[in-house]
């Protein structure tokens, strides 16, 4: 008699650990926080031409590719969430990135509006990226 070899993905830890991530991700404030999430991504990518300071090349290139990182990464968490909760950590990084880069590209505009603009969406970004890691860790008693 031959046996056919287990696969890894039927190993009882990874169907246990598989049931944790999607009981996570289906809870409203895991669905709350990747729609939040996708919401101020795409913010951050059309920000230059809602604030107005889409004449800045640099910054408004810096916060659409941020922006499109930061919705690709929302996206990842609302449909694959039990592989890229681990990733919160990129969003919280994009987040600090978006409040420091008025200061840090060159030629960026320094107007209130802009600057404002980019620290409200960061510390967003940061709160979210930092919320969506917490979600994959907790553990229900």
């Amino acid at each position: 008699m031959v046996t056919q070899p287990s696969r890894i993905e039927h190993h009882p830890d990874i169907v246990a650990l598989r049931a944790r991530y999607e009981q996570a991700s289906a809870r409203p404030a895991a669905q709350a926080t990747e729609g939040l999430s996708l919401l101020a991504g795409l913010y951050l990518a059309i920000s230059p031409w809602v604030i107005g300071f889409n004449a800045s090349s640099t910054l408004t290139v810096s916060n659409l590719v941020t922006g499109i990182a930061l919705a690709v990464l929302a996206v990842g968490f609302g449909s694959v969430y039990e592989r890229t909760y681990g990733m919160g950590w990129v969003a919280a990084a994009i987040g600090v990135w978006t409040i420091i880069s008025p200061w840090v590209v060159a030629g960026a505009p320094t107007t209130t509006k802009v600057i404002l603009s980019n620290i409200i969406t960061g510390a967003v970004a940061v709160l979210l990226g930092l919320a969506t890691t917490a979600m994959g860790r907790v553990r229900r008693v």
